[in-house]
């Protein structure tokens, strides 16, 4: 590590102490079982696009923030988790199989049952539960896939999906 990183990674070491009940509702969760096999050797930020294009992304502070239980600077309306792109570049470079990125999923579905989830994506989760799409169907899109010769688009039965979201 470079002394930046290592200056950074003692400092938030040594500035907080473990939440190990946070730790523990992360591991109940789905994809966040594994984050406490990570040893931070940065493999998940060499190749991430998110990481790349944003300075205030990185997978490996966050499984760091993970490991230490940092529940507030994780699941705060502005966290950098929403910056992940669900790529799965990281999952295929970890050389301890903690899968990045279902940690940091895990850690979106902690926000939204929390409500601390950006509007943008609780906008999206009323979209899924009222049609099934995360995007609007329009006589647009429509027409578009007429001119391509696609078939119509068949609605989605939305029965199933109420159920999975209901508490």
């Amino acid at each position: 590590m470079g002394k930046l990183c290592d200056f950074f990674h003692y400092q938030l070491m040594s500035s907080k102490s473990i939440n190990y009940q946070f730790k523990k509702k992360l591991n109940s969760t789905l994809g966040g079982e594994a984050h406490s096999y990570c040893y931070q050797c940065g493999a998940c930020v060499g190749d991430c696009p998110a990481a790349m294009y944003s300075v205030d992304f990185n997978p490996r502070e966050i499984l760091l923030q993970a490991l230490l239980g940092d529940e507030e600077a994780l699941t705060k309306k502005d966290s950098p988790i929403w910056n992940c792109t669900n790529c799965y570049t990281c999952y295929e470079r970890c050389p301890q199989a903690v899968r990045p990125v279902e940690v940091i999923i895990a850690l979106k579905n902690i926000c939204y049952q929390k409500m601390t989830a950006s509007p943008e994506v609780n906008q999206i989760v009323e979209s899924v539960k009222a049609s099934g799409r995360t995007v609007r169907i329009t006589s647009l899109s429509d027409r578009r896939r007429k001119e391509l010769g696609l078939g119509e688009i068949k609605s989605v039965p939305t029965d199933e999906l109420k159920e999975l979201f209901e508490p």
